[in-house]
């Protein structure tokens, strides 16, 4: 299985934003966005936010501490809005060269780690991304500093593991081509 066969586009939708990473000569091969599941604890945190909200709204009969209570609130429904916007611009590409991972609403991050550099990559998957699929690669690399080294909430654990596996650790037929 060559580099063409590997072709795992998972959000076409930002593909305009991904190619402006990618050099001129380069082909993405996977392009993910970290699994939704990354925003579970802000929208629980609203929900059970606004349930203490309304029950000490009850409690303190209205005035000043209600309405610091629902300041409070709003305060997690904002925090959950940038997660969200956050979460909608973060990427991880792998191209036929190298790994990078795109972070950041205002101030954009892109760390970037040479394919000839990864020594090994690892798999984890906690009880809870058993059920809801995800995990979590751990890359090593050669040399002291990498710009990443973990990214969580990947969406398709296996089959990503599998296909930068493949990439990154050729099989003997396809390092002779």
């Amino acid at each position: 299985m060559g580099f063409n066969d590997v072709m795992v586009v998972r959000d076409k939708s930002r593909s305009r934003t991904i190619r402006h990473y990618l050099m001129a000569d380069e082909e993405q091969v996977i392009a993910v966005r970290r699994h939704p599941a990354a925003l579970l604890r802000p929208v629980a945190e609203v929900f059970g936010g606004l349930i203490l909200a309304g029950v000490l709204s009850r409690y303190f009969g209205g005035g000043i501490l209600t309405l610091i209570v629902w300041f409070g609130w709003l305060y997690l429904v904002g925090r959950l809005i940038w997660r969200v916007l956050t979460w909608s611009v973060e990427f991880f590409i792998v191209t036929e060269r190298r790994l990078m991972y795109i972070q950041g609403l205002i101030a954009r991050r892109v760390g970037m780690i040479p394919l000839k550099k990864v020594t090994d990559i690892k798999l984890e998957r906690p009880i809870q991304g058993q059920f809801l699929d995800y995990g979590t690669f751990i890359m090593e690399s050669a040399g002291d500093d990498q710009a990443f080294r973990e990214v969580t909430f990947m969406p398709y654990p296996e089959q990503l593991y599998f296909d930068i596996s493949s990439m990154i650790f050729p099989s003997l037929d396809e390092a002779g081509d």
